[in-house]
């Protein structure tokens, strides 16, 4: 009886542990969960939904959930309190985390574009448009402090214009509400990004004249950052998650604007294929999205050249590439 006992025992270890194992492996196969804070839902970020909806993170054993949190301040917010793992915003707002002391500050790791992302529509067509052409006008420009509003101010600057006197930029009308306030009747000019450039120009309301990031320059203007704690702490995803955005960048620069727009086309189900097709094709035709994700050290110091003429970076602080990008 003691000998059947003892069997049976070592029976029931044996299927224990087993069933342990097999546990251990389903775990082992388990995908990662990383919450991404994104600062606005466009066709700008197109590489990011292809790496989505072509199974790219899951290919690199990740799970990744978008929270759309308006605004670069509320995406580092939610960064720094652990809402989320990972944000996507302009690379301004770690500067601005670094210079107000935090310890865990957020460092930068993968561009997702290269280049101001919106488009300035006019209420009138104009034929070969220049900056000159908004002199004397009222332009919805964004909020102060946001890099639409900054590379515009940059831009007028570059062309000789003064945007405190020449013209008046607007900056009080929230960025959800601007196509609107232009539809509505405010304003000359209008900075927006696609889909809703797109719209508003179908719809009747205006012209789409120019691109805010032919004038701006190469920065790095929309990149994945996380706190130095995380980082340090899973570098595998962070290594994982570049992978999947290199692959949704080299799918974009390599497909034409039509294959682009029906991969990304459930990410917005309010605007047609075809109005998302001319978007697709205005962002390609701009060269905004990069060939990699890094960036230079050249386009970070172009960054900050642009928040030191906006007056929102004091050119006595502004940070070393090296103490705000992360390189593996």
């Amino acid at each position: 009886m003691k000998k059947i006992i003892t069997i049976l025992g070592c029976i029931f270890i044996i299927v224990f542990f087993f069933v342990l194992y097999k546990l251990d492996i389903k775990d082992d196969n388990k995908l990662k969960k990383v919450v991404v804070a994104e600062v606005t839902h466009s066709v700008f970020y197109a590489p990011q939904y292809v790496a989505i909806a072509n199974g790219y993170f899951e290919d690199e054993g990740l799970d990744v959930e978008l929270v759309l949190t308006s605004g670069a301040d509320n995406v580092m917010a939610a960064v720094l309190s652990g809402d989320v793992n990972i944000g996507l915003s302009g690379s301004e707002a770690t500067i601005y985390v670094y210079n107000g002391g935090e310890k865990d500050y957020i460092k930068t790791f993968a561009q997702l574009t290269q280049k101001d992302g919106s488009f300035i529509v006019s209420r009138k067509d104009i034929k070969d448009f220049k900056l000159n052409d908004m002199k004397g006008k009222y332009i919805i420009g964004g909020r102060i402090g946001g890099m639409p509003e900054m590379t515009l101010e940059w831009s007028l600057k570059e062309a000789g214009i003064d945007p405190k006197n020449d013209l008046t930029i607007d900056t009080s009308i929230q960025f959800s509400s601007m196509a609107s306030a232009f539809i509505g009747g405010t304003g000359d000019f209008v900075n927006l990004f696609e889909p809703l450039a797109t719209q508003v120009v179908n719809q009747g309301y205006g012209y789409k004249v120019a691109s805010l990031g032919s004038y701006g320059g190469n920065v790095p203007y929309t990149a994945y950052n996380a706190r130095i704690s995380y980082i340090k702490e899973n570098p595998l995803v962070i290594e994982s998650f570049t992978k999947a955005i290199q692959k949704g960048l080299d799918y974009v620069n390599s497909k034409d604007s039509e294959e682009i727009a029906k991969t990304i086309l459930d990410f917005f189900p309010d605007t047609s294929l075809k109005d998302l097709i001319s978007a697709v094709d205005s962002y390609k035709k701009n060269d905004t999205w990069p060939k990699t994700t890094e960036f230079t050290e050249k386009s970070f110091d172009h960054l900050q050249e642009i928040l030191v003429s906006a007056g929102q970076l004091d050119k006595n602080k502004t940070v070393k590439y090296s103490d705000l990008i992360y390189v593996k």
